[in-house]
């Protein structure tokens, strides 16, 4: 161990010599600061830059702007109005500006691409003087502080007690609604006034809400499971399940609150709902904390998963908090935790800590030291969100495959990276080291005790513990207008220490996920843009990997091409459906990608994942 760390110190201390003495090429733009990595499989490079102005062409500062799009990022005004967004995602946006006393202009749908450098002037009117707003009083809403009566009214009990009651938020000095009527009031006269007071009341609502930057998106989908494409037609096919999705995202001046939620209904109904705080990236510490909470519950006839929940339900509950110190201008130290627990767990508090330096020798480079410890749950897929696709809520069961009982995934990472960037050509390079216990395996396709097998069912196993070191190298070039390539190659040798109790189990019904000491192959290839003018985003990741498991008829080692793992998404924005406030896309997308965990994994978390289904989804999006 003593000459590990010192021939990894030495490696450090050569990646550091290296960049000190690398010329500055470009500009590098604020990134993620809680990326663990700096892992480049599909990086974005375009930008959107634009100033605020008021109705006079001075500039505005403070304006809150947002950009909604495949990400959401918000950027304030300077004192001479310019605001800039970099390293976004290509495709569109939905661009909107707000400020305390302004009125705010319609949201402007701007496509991002790799070589645009326009710049966008935002208007923002003053608003109109107040005075003819009612003002809000203690008693309630109202421009007066009391009402005239008529001269001449009746005097009995009811009529006294209808004008002496207690004004409501819905009433001031132009209309009143009364809960009973008079004798002598008609229907018609009746139904205006509560067709003032409900409009009073609708234009007030939108006061508030138009008073608050809110962004957001939601997600109607349906996805479903298959092996060929045939089997989406067969009778046994797997049932299509209803997804909602909705986000929203609230700007500050020192950042940005978010609430995330989803939810699908059926013999396997769940949900997720999560809250989030993110401090603006530009400050001294740029911390993020947040909590969610995920729920799995089934109704249906599968015995495998009715057993593995005895009480007829799963559920999930994370803390997590993080922090990116500057503690000198080139320098930043990353640190935090997550607490998560799991209630179908016998240990079910699981502790994840981080910590990372990042140090920028240069504009247009950074070198990384990474030390992690990361404990997951068997299954845990199916509650946390996607690094790279939608988030979607639980959707398959899973249980134990040796009745022994579910035991966490315990993951020891350490890691050293450097990147730089050229105008059109990012390049990286890693060295790492694991030391994992318990690797989680994922088995679908099985037929176990007499239940025939089932795409909305797999079976976990531990296949024991080992050890790995490897290196990795990525490549991302923008090919064209609008679409960015990458290319990401890692090797590892791995080293066997111990084999669990789920290994009888798994040779039996699996042979091909308990390996030996090996050396690993990983290549993955990705493609990411926006194609010519029609607003169509396109996504593809290929993978390939030396060691994934396979099935007993799966052919030799040979067709690893063919067995690789995929990951398509296609948005098509649709213009004849734009509003005032936002716009819609058709979305469609296919995956047979287990994992998309991109940081500090263990390099068998995706090969020990044997014969995946491949997912389909689609529906619309609208953005806000």
């Amino acid at each position: 161990m003593k000459r590990f760390i010192t021939r990894w110190c030495a490696l450090g201390l050569i990646v550091c010599a290296t960049a000190f003495a690398s010329p500055a090429f470009a500009q590098v733009g604020g990134r993620t600061p809680l990326q663990a990595t700096m892992h480049v499989t599909s990086a974005s490079q375009g930008e959107l830059r634009g100033v605020v102005e008021d109705e006079k062409g001075q500039p505005v500062q403070g304006a809150v702007v947002s950009a909604l799009g495949t990400t959401t990022l918000f950027a304030l005004a300077g004192a001479d109005g310019h605001f800039v967004f970099r390293n976004l995602a290509l495709g569109p946006y939905l661009l909107r500006v707000h400020l305390q006393g302004y009125t705010s202009p319609r949201p402007r749908l701007i496509q991002v691409t790799s070589t645009q450098r326009s710049d966008y002037v935002l208007s923002l009117t003053r608003a109109e003087s107040d005075a003819a707003t009612p003002p809000v009083l203690a008693a309630g809403l109202g421009g007066a502080a009391s009402t005239p009566e008529p001269a001449e009214h009746d005097h009995d009990e009811r009529a006294w007690r209808l004008r002496h009651a207690k004004r409501s938020i819905l009433r001031d000095a132009e209309d009143a609604v009364v809960a009973e009527l008079s004798d002598e009031s008609s229907f018609e006269d009746s139904f205006k006034n509560v067709g003032r007071a409900v409009g009073h009341s609708a234009r007030l609502a939108s006061s508030l809400f138009g008073d608050l930057p809110l962004t957001g998106q939601i997600n109607l989908l349906t996805t479903s499971a298959f092996e060929r494409p045939q089997d989406l037609f067969a009778l046994d096919a797997s049932v299509p399940r209803a997804v909602a999705y909705v986000s929203l995202v609230v700007p500050r001046q020192d950042g940005q609150w978010s609430m995330r939620g989803t939810v699908t209904q059926g013999d396997l109904s769940s949900w997720v709902l999560s809250g989030a705080y993110r401090r603006a990236a530009e400050t001294t510490h740029a911390y993020e904390a947040g909590v969610s909470y995920s729920t799995q519950r089934y109704l249906g006839g599968n015995t495998e998963a009715l057993l593995a929940m005895a009480d007829g339900g799963r559920n999930m509950g994370v803390m997590y908090a993080y922090d990116n110190w500057a503690v000198l201008p080139r320098i930043r130290v990353g640190y935090g935790a997550q607490y998560a627990r799991y209630g179908y767990l016998e240990e079910a508090s699981l502790f994840s800590p981080r910590l990372s330096v990042t140090v920028q020798p240069r504009d247009a480079m950074r070198v990384r030291v990474l030390v992690s410890h990361r404990e997951d749950a068997p299954g845990a897929r199916e509650f946390m969100p996607s690094s790279t696709g939608l988030w979607l809520p639980p959707e398959r069961t899973f249980s134990q495959i040796s009745r022994d009982g579910f035991r966490p995934e315990r993951i020891d990472h350490y890691e050293v990276s450097a990147e730089h960037e050229w105008p059109a050509v990012i390049v990286g390079v890693r060295a790492f080291r694991q030391e994992v216990g318990d690797q989680v395996v994922t088995l679908f396709g099985l037929a176990v005790a007499d239940v025939p097998k089932s795409l909305g069912h797999y079976y976990v196993g531990s296949a024991g513990a080992f050890s790995a070191e490897g290196w990795g190298v990525s490549v991302s070039r923008a090919l064209f207008e609008g679409i960015r390539a990458s290319l990401d190659y890692s090797e590892a040798t791995t080293q066997w220490l111990d084999r669990s109790r789920d290994v009888t189990m798994l040779q039996t019904a699996a042979p091909s996920v308990l390996r030996g000491d090996e050396r690993i192959r990983d290549l993955a290839a990705s493609f990411d843009g926006v194609v010519g003018q029609s607003g169509t985003r396109v996504f593809v990741l290929y993978k390939v990997n030396s060691a994934f498991a396979r099935t007993r008829d799966a052919v030799s080692a040979s067709s690893s091409l063919a067995n690789g793992r995929f990951n398509v998404q296609v948005n098509q924005s649709l213009p004849f459906m734009r509003f005032a406030n936002g716009s819609w896309e058709m979305l469609a997308a296919v995956s047979n990608l287990f994992t998309d965990e991109i940081f500090d994994g263990s390099v068998y978390d995706e090969p020990l994942v044997m014969h995946p289904p491949k997912r389909i989804l689609g529906g619309v999006t609208v953005r806000f």
